[in-house]
C-alpha cells in the first residue's frame, strides 16, 4: 500500500513511481525484504526454543505461548511509528510462529486416529490457506481505508492470536504428553474420550511403551543424530527445504509486487493475490479428501510435476513477452495468473501440507518435539533465505527466477520417488518398521536387538 511504502519505505515508494525503473527492480530493496524476513528468522530461533518447553509442559503450553507472542506482535505493528517497532512487532509474530508450528502439528499427529490421520493433519495447512486468503481479503479491502488502512490490516492480525490463546487453554493435552510427563491415568481418559470407546488397552499399551523409551532419553536432539533415527532426521530436513524451494513462499509473499512487476496495476496486483489465496484454500480441501485413500507419495510426486511444467510456462511466456521496461498483453497477463493457479493448486493438494504432515508423523515418541522443532526451524530457515532473497533474485535472474525453483521441484520430485516410503496408514508408533523395510534406509540403520527370538529385519517377525 503506497501509504505504509511512504511512510516506512520511502526509498520504495520512489522507485515504484519511477516509469524509467527496470520492472523486475522496482522492489529490489534489503530494508523492505527485511520486513517480510526478519519474522521467520525470529520463528526459526522460537521453534528451538518451543522445544523442551512442548516436551516438559505440554502441547497446549506451546500454543498458548505462541498465541500470546501474536496478539503482542500484532499490538506493535498497528502502533508502529517507526521501522524498529515495526520489525520488533514482526520478530514477535516469529516467536509465535515458531511456537505454534511446533506444536500444532504434533498436536493433530497425536490426537489423529491412524486412519484419519492425513485428513486432520491437514487442517493445519487448510487453517492456514484460509487465513492466507483472509488477510489478502482484508489487504484488499484495507487499501482504500487512507492513510491508516495498513494498520487495521496488520492489528487485525490480533483476531486469530486471540482465539489461539484462547483455544489453547480449552483444549485436552494429548494422551501421548500427558503419558510421558506421568499421569497415565489421565492420559487413558482422554484416549478413551477422543477415541469414543473405553477400548484403547493395545493403543494405549503402544503410548505407554514409547513414552517409558522417550524418558529414558535425556539428550533427544543428540539422540535424533543417532543412526536409527537417520531416515526421520533427512526427512525433517530435506522435506521442509524443499517445500519452501517450490517458490509457492516467493508467490504468495510477493504476489502483489510480482503482479506490478509483471505491469498489473494496484488495485489489479492484490485481487490477483486473492485469487492465488482462494486457489491455495480449495486445493488443500481436494488434498484433505484423497490423503488417506491415493497415499502421500502419489499426492507429492504428481503435484511436483504440475508444479515444475507451470514454473516453466511462466518463465518462457515472460522470458519471450515481457521486458525490463514493457508490459504484458492482457492475454498474456491473463495466460501467467491461470498458469500461477495452477501451480498455487498443486502445491495446495501436495507440498504445502505434505510439508508438514510427513515429517509429524514419522518420529518415535523420544524424538518427536525435537524432530518437530527441526522441521520448523528449517522450513523458516529457508522460508527467511528465500523471503530475504526473492527480490534481489528477481532483478538479477528476471523470468529465469521461475526456471530457478522449476530446478529444485524436479529434484525433490525425485527425492520422493527414491527415498520416502508410503506412511497410509501406519500408527506412529510402529512406524519405524516401516523405515526398516525400504530398500535404502535399512542399509542404514542398525540392526534392532533380538526379542523373543527375532529381529526387527527378521520377515517372519509377527509385528511386521
Amino acid at each position: 500500500m503506497d501509504p505504509f511504502l511512504e511512510k516506512f519505505f520511502p526509498v520504495v515508494f520512489r522507485k515504484k513511481n519511477d516509469a524509467g525503473q527496470n520492472n523486475y527492480c522496482k522492489y529490489d530493496n534489503q530494508g523492505l525484504s527485511a520486513f517480510t524476513s526478519s519474522l521467520y528468522l525470529a520463528g526459526l530461533v522460537s521453534s528451538l526454543v518451543a522445544s523442551p518447553v512442548t516436551r516438559n509442559y505440554g502441547r497446549r503450553a506451546s500454543i498458548v505461548c505462541g498465541g500470546l507472542s501474536f496478539l503482542a506482535g500484532a499490538t506493535l505493528n498497528a502502533a508502529a511509528v517507526n521501522l524498529e517497532m515495526l520489525i520488533l512487532g514482526r520478530i514477535m509474530l516469529g516467536v509465535g510462529i515458531g511456537f505454534g508450528n511446533q506444536a500444532v502439528p504434533l498436536y493433530l499427529s497425536e490426537m489423529a486416529p491412524a486412519h484419519l490421520r492425513g485428513a486432520l493433519n491437514m487442517m493445519f495447512q487448510l487453517a492456514t490457506t484460509l487465513g492466507i486468503f483472509t488477510a489478502n481479503m482484508i489487504n484488499y479491502g484495507t487499501q482504500h481505508i487512507k492513510p491508516w488502512g495498513w494498520r487495521l490490516s496488520l492489528g487485525l492480525a490480533a483476531a486469530p492470536a486471540l482465539l489461539m490463546t484462547v483455544g489453547g487453554l480449552l483444549l485436552p493435552e494429548t494422551p501421548n504428553s500427558l503419558i510421558e510427563r506421568g499421569h497415565a491415568e489421565e492420559g487413558r481418559r482422554v484416549l478413551e474420550r477422543i477415541r469414543g470407546t473405553a477400548d484403547v488397552d493395545a493403543e494405549f499399551t503402544d503410548m505407554t511403551e514409547a513414552s517409558e523409551l522417550a524418558n529414558s532419553i535425556e539428550h533427544p536432539f543428540r539422540n535424533i543424530l543417532e543412526p536409527r533415527n537417520r531416515p526421520q532426521l533427512v526427512m525433517a530436513v530435506c522435506m521442509p527445504a524443499f517445500q519452501i524451494l517450490t517458490g509457492i513462499n516467493s508467490i504468495l509473499f510477493y504476489a502483489p509486487v510480482l503482479f506490478q512487476s509483471m505491469g498489473f496495476g494496484g488495485s489489479a496486483s492484490l485481487y490477483s493475490s486473492v485469487l492465488t489465496g482462494a486457489v491455495l484454500f480449495s486445493s488443500t480441501i481436494i488434498s484433505i479428501a484423497t490423503v488417506d485413500r491415493l497415499g502421500r507419495r502419489k499426492l507429492l510426486i504428481s503435484g511436483g510435476i504440475q508444479m515444475m511444467v507451470c514454473q516453466v510456462i511462466v518463465a518462457v511466456i515472460l522470458g519471450v513477452k515481457f521486458g525490463t521496461d514493457k508490459e504484458l498483453s492482457k492475454s498474456y497477463s491473463i495466460a501467467v495468473v491461470v498458469v500461477i493457479c495452477l501451480f498455487v493448486l498443486a502445491f495446495g493438494w501436495s507440498w504445502g501440507p505434505l510439508g508438514w504432515t510427513v515429517p509429524s508423523e514419522i518420529f518415535p515418541l523420544e524424538t518427536r518435539s525435537a524432530g518437530q522443532s527441526i522441521t520448523v526451524a528449517v522450513n523458516l530457515f529457508f522460508t527467511f533465505v528465500i523471503a530475504q532473497a526473492f527480490l534481489s533474485l528477481l532483478c538479477a535472474f528476471k523470468f529465469g527466477i521461475f526456471l530457478f525453483f522449476a530446478g529444485w521441484i524436479t529434484v525433490m520430485t525425485v527425492f520422493v520417488h527414491v527415498f520416502l516410503p508410503e506412511t497410509k496408514g501406519v500408527p506412529i508408533e510402529e512406524m519405524v518398521l516401516l523405515w526398516r523395510k525400504h530398500w535404502f534406509w535399512k542399509k542404514v540403520m542398525p540392526d534392532l536387538p533380538l526379542e523373543d527370538g527375532w529381529t526387527a529385519d527378521d520377515s517372519t517377525n509377527p509385528r511386521k
